[in-house]
This record gives C-alpha cells, structure tokens and sequence, in this order.
C-alpha cells in the first residue's frame, strides 16, 4: 500500500539525536581542511595551470566540465551506497573516507606536472593528461568530501547543526587560506614562481604537494577519531525503522520523494554555482587584465595575478571564517535571512571585481565575495538536513550535490558561446556571475524548511 506520511516543520526539526561535545563536533568536521586544500588549489590554480601548458582561454569551460560531471556521478552513488553500508569499526561514511583519502593525496599531485614531461605547448596530449587529472583529482576528492558532509546529517542534532556546518566550512576555508597563500609564500621564500613556456611553476608544484600531505592527515585524523552510531542506535536517534532503513530505495524513487525544500534549494543553488564557477575559471584572467593590464599567461604579471588570486581566496577565506563564527551561534530560524544577506553581499563583491583596478579594491570585494561563499557552503545543507529524516541521508545529500554539479556543467557549456558574446572579454564573465548571485537571493525567502517526507512502503 503506498503511504506517504509527512510530519509538522516542528516535528522535522526536533529529531532525537543527542547534543555532542565540542570535540566530536570538531573531530567530525576536521576532514574538510585538507578536502577544501585540495579544492581550493583546483578552484585557484587550475584556470592558471591550463593556461599556461597552452589551453585557450575560450576552451577553459571545458576543463572546468569535468570536476562536477566527476562530483555528480559519484556523489549520489556513494551516498546511496554508504547508506546500507556498515562496519563494526569504521561504520557508514568513515570507511570510505579511509579508502578515499590515501588515493585523493596521490592523484592531488597529476595536474601540477602536466608541464613537466614534454608533452609540448598546447599539444593534445598535454591537454588530454590535464583533463585526466582533473578527473581523478575530482572523482577521489569527492569520495573525500561526501562522507564528511553525511556525517553530520547522521550524528548531529537540530540544535548544534549551525555549529557543525558552520565549523566544517572554517576548517574548510582554513584549509583554502593555506593553499591559496602557498604560491605567494614560496615566491616570498625565493622559490621561482615562474618556468620555461608550457612549464608549471615550482611555486604552484608545492603547493600542490604539500596540500596532498595535509589532506592525508586530516583525512585519517578524523577516520579515527569518529566513532559513528550502530545500526540500531541510529535507527533509534533518528526515529525510524531498522528494518525499513534498511531496504532499498531507488534514486528515482527518492528524487519523487523528496521534499519541497529539495527543489526550492536547488533552484537557488542553480545561480549561486553558476557564479561560482566563474569565479574560479576567469577571476586570474581578470586580475591579470584590470590590475596587471596583461592578457600573455607566460608574462611575470600574469604569474604575479595568478598568485594574487591566491592570496585573495585567503582573504576571502578568512572573512568567511570570521562570518562562520558569527553564524555559528545564530539561531535556526534565521537561515533564511542570512542565506539572502550571504548572497546578496556575495553578488555585490563578485560585480566589483569586474571593474576595480587596485589590489586594495579587489581585497575589499573578495571579503564580501567570502561572506556569500561561507553562506552557499553551509545554509543549503543546514535547511535540507532539518527537512529530511535519517531513512536516506547519505543518498539524498549525493542527490543534492547533484544541484551543485549541474549548474557548474551548464555555466561551462553556456561559456562556450557567452565568452564570443562579450567580446572575450573575462571580466565581463565575473560581473555575470555577480548578477547571477543577485537572482539567486530573490529565490531563497521562497524555501520552505522541515517538511519531511517518509520512504513509501
């Protein structure tokens, strides 16, 4: 018989999940600081890696196609996976952190030699090597990634959920403030930040290295520190059926399931990651063009931009560990209106940077880009969470990360012909992105948050 209960906002909101320390809540979320290392090399360095083994920048859409088709095959997959997954000492998620995290350090380290073994400039094969970096990279830092996330839709309560995604995304801007700041620090060191054409720099390989040993050891860090729930414990925290938890559920079948806020989230998430992959693909570009006044990637001033957009993903990342704190200690029912504040100042700052022309000017409008950052990271999974019950976690937040990875895909495709549009001109794209942000604010007053529906049986 097909019976779909639903319960009140209020009932989805108060699960039975106890109150943690403060050290499981920091032990659950310390993973993200190396994960977020790895993506944000990728985020800051990527455009400028491409760039400089020969990539066109009218072709940098499609390098930037793979790390979300990457995210959007495994994502749902795994969380469906894990959710019937169980092991008496590494339970659900911890174990495919255990198996991802060794392999995600390895290949972490492919993209920053696609210079280095004679493939040419700009040859095919140099190309192709890049983009099968890009893939593994992708694949096995999401493996990283999802289990870090579920386990906080799995462990923790209602009431202490702003702190933990707000936690996980200071750890993870933490993360992106080392590894952005690399390449400028080696540089500052002494270290030759720039190297014969088609070459990578060395201050760029390090980083990349030394982002593959942190991202090691967080990882295993919090593998052995996370002591997940049993079975029954978790079935009992969460209010369901063991023995329902643990049929299968088709993704389709979920997908007609899943609650209004699933959608409503989404939409608002289809402009926000429009943006953001602009941001990351042509935000060098940019710098290069308004502040450097050089489009040549093998210039010392294109190099010099490449490391200043590191340097401001930092500071970004820091005004978003600043807001994080902040949010931290909000109350639940006002999501929403900082969810609308984050983007809504977000959008402003990404506009600026289409036009400033000091280094002073681009700091001031990253900071706000980090408050919108640090509000797209954390506000959409803090709302999902308190309107789905613990039947399918894992499998519903792969499912939402689908909503992070097609609007990426779509701004990649859409470059292909917007980039011609004006004019080739990259910072035309950022101020897209500024207006994307701006449209997606409008949207989030519209989401409505704890309305759960339970499986079908």
């Amino acid at each position: 018989m097909d019976t779909k209960k639903t319960t009140s906002p209020r009932q989805a909101l108060d699960t039975g999940l106890p109150d943690l320390p403060q050290r499981t809540l920091y032990a659950i979320t310390f993973a993200f600081l190396g994960i977020n290392m790895a993506f944000s090399l990728q985020s800051s360095q990527m455009s400028r890696i491409c760039q400089t083994i020969g990539a066109d920048p009218n072709n940098l859409g499609f390098f930037f196609i793979f790390p979300p088709l990457m995210g959007m095959i495994v994502q749902p997959i795994l969380g469906k996976m894990s959710d019937r997954t169980w092991h008496h000492r590494f339970g659900r998620r911890m174990i495919y952190l255990l198996f991802g995290t060794p392999i995600a350090a390895l290949v972490l380290l492919m993209l920053p030699f696609s210079g280095s073994f004679g493939f040419g400039y700009g040859s095919l094969t140099a190309m192709i090597y890049a983009c099968v970096a890009v893939c593994f990279m992708d694949l096995f830092s999401n493996i990283c990634m999802q289990p870090s996330r579920m386990i906080v839709g799995d462990m923790v309560n209602n009431k202490q959920k702003n702190f933990a995604w707000s936690w996980q995304q200071i750890f993870s801007n933490t993360g992106a403030i080392l590894a952005t700041l690399l390449p400028f620090i080696f540089t500052a060191f002494g270290m030759s930040n720039t190297a014969k054409k088609g070459v990578v720099p060395n201050t760029v390989i390090w980083a990349y290295i030394c982002a593959a040993v942190v991202l090691l050891v967080t990882g295993l860090w919090t593998v052995f520190n996370v002591k997940e729930y049993d079975p029954a414990t978790y079935a009992k925290y969460h209010q369901i059926d063991p023995q329902v938890a643990q049929q299968k559920v088709s993704l389709w079948k979920l997908i007609r399931q899943a609650p209004r806020s699933f959608w409503e989230i989404n939409l608002v998430q289809l402009f926000s990651w429009f943006a953001i992959m602009y941001g990351w693909t042509y935000t060098t570009g940019t710098l290069a063009k308004n502040v450097w006044h050089t489009t040549n990637v093998t210039s010392a001033g294109y190099q010099a931009a490449g490391n200043w957009y590191g340097v401001l993903t930092a500071i970004s990342s820091i005004a978003a560990i600043i807001w994080g704190l902040f949010i931290a200690k909000t109350k639940p029912g006002s999501r929403k209106g900082w969810y609308t504040f984050g983007l809504i100042i977000g959008g402003i700052g990404m506009a600026a940077l289409a036009f400033v022309t000091t280094k002073t000017a681009t700091i001031i409008a990253m900071i706000m880009f980090g408050i919108g950052n640090l509000s797209i990271n954390t506000a959409p999974f803090t709302l999902l969470t308190s309107s789905i019950s613990g039947e399918n976690e894992g499998a519903y937040l792969g499912l939402f990360n689908v909503g992070i990875c097609v609007p990426q895909i779509l701004a990649s495709l859409c470059s292909f012909f917007i980039f011609p549009l004006v004019g080739h001109q990259q910072p035309m794209m950022i101020l897209i992105a500024g207006i994307a942000l701006l449209i997606g604010a409008c949207f989030v007053p519209m989401i409505h948050e704890g309305v759960v529906k339970k499986a079908e049986v």
